[in-house]
């Protein structure tokens, strides 16, 4: 089996040792998927964070996951353009915001899975409806707010079974 890699890109106010992270590396750890998980915090810039994972991730595209929270999955859905990633996880992902390069990236992988809540009051879930019906993406809508800490588990859940997928493929 070959060693899957996983970049994890946290969003604007958050941090590399965030709760979705500190969750998710658990369920990562189960599949001996290395995880690394860069800390943006210099920047609010989205561009910029796609710059500095482009020049940090040297993990060949058969071998790596992309996992993005808010301005991480535009940063996420960025980057795979260059990165071909075998898979995305985009939570609550910064698409169709304004002062962002690009309101609808192309997502480079053909398995993008985007969780995202209903209640979000910075990203409209509406904007995740729009993108993953228009690049065929798996879309998971869950009754909570930007953040989605309170439903961590089910999260967690969803990953397991995106993992699984792809390991399985």
């Amino acid at each position: 089996m070959k060693k899957l890699t996983l970049f994890f890109a946290h969003g604007k106010e958050s941090s590399p040792n965030g709760v979705k992270i500190q969750h998710l590396s658990k369920i990562a750890s189960k599949y001996d998927i290395k995880l690394v998980s860069p800390d943006y915090s210099y920047t609010f810039d989205p561009d910029v964070r796609v710059e500095k994972l482009l020049s940090i991730c040297n993990v060949p595209q058969n071998n790596l996951i992309l996992v993005g929270s808010s301005m991480g999955g535009y940063v996420s859905a960025v980057a795979s353009e260059k990165l071909k990633p075998i898979g995305m996880f985009l939570m609550a992902p910064a698409f169709c915001m304004q002062n962002y390069k690009q309101q609808e990236p192309v997502p480079y992988s053909k398995n993008v899975w985007i969780i995202h809540g209903f209640n979000d009051e910075i990203v409209p879930y509406e904007n995740s409806v729009k993108y993953a019906e228009k690049f065929g993406c798996s879309l998971h809508l869950l009754n909570s707010e930007h953040t989605l800490n309170d439903s961590i588990l089910r999260i967690g859940n969803l990953f397991d079974l995106f993992l699984n997928e792809i390991i399985s493929a």
